[in-house]
């Protein structure tokens, strides 16, 4: 079993991303080290190239997003943890296997719709082929698992389809070279939002700091946010139906069972009939309490660069070598010449 995962690196990990993916990959991490599978993490800086970037402010992300990875759990010695930019294999299958892809293929895939909005053809050749680069990041490991949420199941799916359309090809029936990855969509992966509207998902793109929690936010800043998150002026009710029609009031329950690990449930037999003045520094003193430690590991690592790109060069070594053979079986099914 191979699992392989990638974020971009485009600001701060804020709490969506830790409990709706982070916390997942530490689990799937600890869950591979005991059954001697493999874990490969890596931060997608080619991907973030496909939007307008500031060259400067991608290096810095990339190195504090190792920082906040591994303040997170990530383990360099029992993840392989590394940047696309320092895996060119990356970029290879790509266009080889841009070969395989087709234009209707991509010309459905709802990100780039979502993404170009109405400037289509504004948008740049990278946002377009981006889903075919996010193919060869997972079939270049031969990945068997792929942890995805909903809004990339299409992706991988055409994963699927370029692979086994490839293997179709090139390939004699009973040596593919491609492994066809399933998706793992963890049963409890959160989906948090906006603390300034509950309609709307917590995302670093939005241009209000107070919309979220940053894992580099302090205790003050944390219990500042969760002071001023928007709700509503209804006391909390005694189950998890009252909330159907309050999504404010949903996330911040939400928040809090996710992070206590128990239920929405649980949590409201504790806190019914109370108002969010009782509600609110309980949350705020629990994200302390759970995300405290990990802003102490981010801040004493983000300076060390030197620590840092020997994570991300460690990693990118064994990467190169993991990716080597699925590179080399590709261009000899293609029929390519190489010295």
């Amino acid at each position: 079993m191979r699992i392989v995962s990638g974020i971009q690196p485009t600001g701060n990990l804020h709490l969506g991303n830790y409990l709706g993916a982070i916390r997942n990959w530490v689990r799937m991490q600890d869950d591979a080290a005991k059954n001697g599978a493999d874990c490969l993490f890596f931060l997608a800086d080619l991907h973030a190239i496909s939007m307008p970037h500031t060259p400067a402010d991608l290096a810095a992300n990339t190195r504090g997003m190792v920082a906040a990875l591994v303040a997170c759990g990530i383990d360099p010695d029992r993840a392989t943890l590394f940047n696309q930019a320092q895996v060119p294999a990356h970029a290879e299958l790509q266009w080889l296997l841009n070969g395989t892809a087709r234009i209707g293929w991509l010309n459905r895939m709802t990100q780039f719709k979502d993404k170009s909005g109405k400037n289509r053809e504004g948008a740049s050749a990278a946002l377009f082929t981006y889903p075919v680069l996010q193919a060869a990041d997972v079939l270049l490991y031969q990945a068997t698992h792929v942890p995805v949420g909903e809004d990339q199941k299409q992706h991988l799916e055409l994963a699927r389809d370029i692979a086994q359309k490839f293997n179709n090809d090139f390939c004699p029936e009973d040596a593919p070279v491609f492994t066809l990855p399933d998706p793992i969509i963890p049963p409890d992966a959160a989906r948090i939002m906006s603390l300034r509207d509950g309609s709307a998902k917590m995302s670093k793109s939005d241009p209000s700091d107070m919309s979220r929690i940053n894992l580099t936010d302090d205790a003050d800043a944390m219990m500042q946010k969760v002071k001023k998150a928007k709700t509503d002026p209804e006391p909390l009710p005694s189950e998890a139906a009252g909330l159907a029609e309050r999504p404010e009031a949903r996330n911040l329950v939400g928040i809090y069972a996710t992070m206590a690990e128990t239920s929405v449930d649980a949590v409201l037999r504790d806190f019914a009939g109370k108002g969010f003045g009782a509600f609110k520094p309980a949350l705020g003193e629990l994200l302390v309490e759970k995300l405290g430690p990990i802003n102490a590991r981010f801040v004493a690592l983000k300076e060390d660069r030197a620590a840092l790109d020997a994570i991300l060069h460690k990693g990118a070594a064994k990467a190169r070598a993991l990716a080597a053979p699925t590179l080399n079986a590709t261009y000899d099914a293609l029929g390519l010449v190489r010295g």
